[in-house]
């Protein structure tokens, strides 16, 4: 502890020096609020008129957007197979949405500026109780932002932004359409999502091959702790009007060698993997984002889209995140080149699980 001796000193020190004064200024003054400023359409009825026809016309423009991006989808269809196709198809629509949020915005702010109520005003802070006298004046309080923005009294503008508002619903829910196409006659599986999936290009035989160079791969060039992006063979001869997309979307795989004796493998299992060499689907299931990112020392896959992580050693069960289920395996052997190839298809629907399944 301190003596008298050092507290005194303490003191002296905080002393302000001799001569020295403290300047105390005076206490703030509320400057007020300013001049109010007439806006051009608060003092000429012609220039009013014009910024009104100016917000209706955005609204219709963003109503026209929302047409044309719905348009778009039906004229440029993705499931034609051609590359062009789907380019149009993400550009045009993509304008047209963006042209229909955009002159939405820009309306209901050049509606604020120049045709709602500016006036300054303040407002008194008061304790809130729940009276019959606070409803009645939330009930004015509604009314009078009716009173000044027009929205009532504006009908060109109050149709405008509703039909621009709906309407710009409309793409979004358009688009949904391309997610499970309809069953047809020449393809009755078309509607059902679990038969689509299935089944891939994997069969007994296929070889695995480089994704995308499409070279094949030999067992002793897998390294340990690699990990491998694979395709199935054939799969770049589709092209984009054979389906390559599409094909390649549930085909994809993650191909990783650890050593033997890391693995838990079941009985029916134990044939499905070659010399500590594991194969297994890249889409999560989840929401069927590509699971690429793999660490080789814990030997877990991650999800990037929403972190879920798999177990390689263990059948790539889920060890966190939401994930539901496993990434289904593919069953690969070596061929009599040394080549790796599968034994089999998947045994189960790849991509996400939150489709019905059998």
């Amino acid at each position: 502890m301190a003596n008298d001796d050092d507290t005194q000193a303490l003191e002296r020190a905080y002393q302000p020096s001799p001569g020295l004064g403290v300047a105390v200024s005076d206490p703030a003054v509320n400057p007020g609020v300013p001049p109010h400023r007439e806006r051009m359409t608060d003092k000429d009825p012609k220039v009013e008129r014009t910024a009104a026809r100016t917000v209706y016309t955005l609204f219709y423009l963003s109503l026209a957007g929302s047409i044309w991006a719905v348009a778009a989808y039906m004229l440029f269809p993705i499931e034609s197979g051609s590359l062009i196709d789907v380019r149009y198809n993400n550009l045009f629509i993509g304008l047209g949405i963006a042209l229909a949020l955009l002159s939405i915005g820009i309306g209901a702010i050049h509606w604020s500026k120049t045709l709602m109520n500016d006036k300054e005003f303040i407002e008194h802070r008061h304790p809130t109780r729940g009276r019959d006298s606070t409803r009645e004046a939330a009930v004015q309080a509604f009314a009078d932002a009716n009173e000044e923005s027009g929205f009532g009294r504006r009908t060109m503008i109050r149709n405008s932004l509703i039909a621009a508002v709906v309407a710009s619903i409309v793409p979004g829910v358009t688009l949904f359409r391309g997610l499970a196409p309809f069953a047809t006659p020449d393809n009755p599986q078309a509607g059902d999502p679990v038969a689509l999936l299935q089944h891939t290009m994997w069969k007994a035989g296929t070889r695995l091959v480089h994704d995308p160079e499409g070279t094949p791969i030999r067992a002793a060039d897998v390294t340990l702790g690699s990990a491998v992006h694979v395709i199935p063979e054939g799969l770049n001869e589709l092209g984009h009007a054979g389906g390559l997309l599409e094909e390649k979307a549930k085909a994809i795989v993650l191909l990783m060698r650890l050593r033997p004796e890391q693995l838990i493998e079941s009985e029916e299992r134990k044939s499905w993997s070659y010399n500590g060499i594991v194969a297994y689907s890249k889409v999560c299931t989840h929401v069927g984002c590509p699971v690429a990112l793999y660490e080789q020392q814990t030997h877990h896959l991650l999800c990037p889209c929403h972190q879920s992580q798999f177990d390689v050693t263990d059948h790539a069960k889920v060890i966190f995140g939401p994930a539901a289920r496993p990434l289904p395996q593919l069953p690969i052997a070596v061929d009599d080149e040394g080549y790796l190839i599968a034994t089999d298809d998947f045994n189960e629907p790849v991509g996400p699980s939150f489709w019905e399944r059998h």
